[in-house]
């Protein structure tokens, strides 16, 4: 199966019918795990109101992918133009916590420092 008929699979919606998918399996990917891993990430954040689990899981991921900590937040840069500041700023917290970062802590700490 090509690339366009993948499309028109998607374009019918196909994709939520085939509960048995052919030997093919047409949903499949050919991106590697890292990248994907990213996209993913990019698309929580475009959809805004990501929970901190979901960023967690997909962060792993993308570590375990070989992604470095810098590919990971490039991804809110990477696609602010698209989504806009506000879905971005949102995100940035729930990512620096899935990264082990409480954003809440940094921000009082560079506060008491001024």
């Amino acid at each position: 199966m090509d690339d366009v008929d993948r499309l028109r699979r998607l374009a019918f919606n196909l994709a939520a019918a085939d509960t048995n998918p052919p030997a093919d399996d047409w949903l499949g990917t050919s991106l590697d795990p890292k990248t994907l891993a990213l996209v993913r990430l990019g698309a929580v954040a475009a959809l805004g109101g990501g929970a901190v689990a979901s960023y967690g899981a997909l962060t792993d991921e993308a570590l375990a992918a070989g992604a470095s900590v810098a590919d990971v937040v490039d991804v809110l840069f990477g696609v602010l133009s698209i989504v806009g500041t506000a879905r971005v700023v949102a995100a940035a917290p729930e990512l620096a916590l899935a990264l082990g970062h409480d954003m809440n802590d940094t921000w009082h700490s560079e506060r008491t420092q001024l």
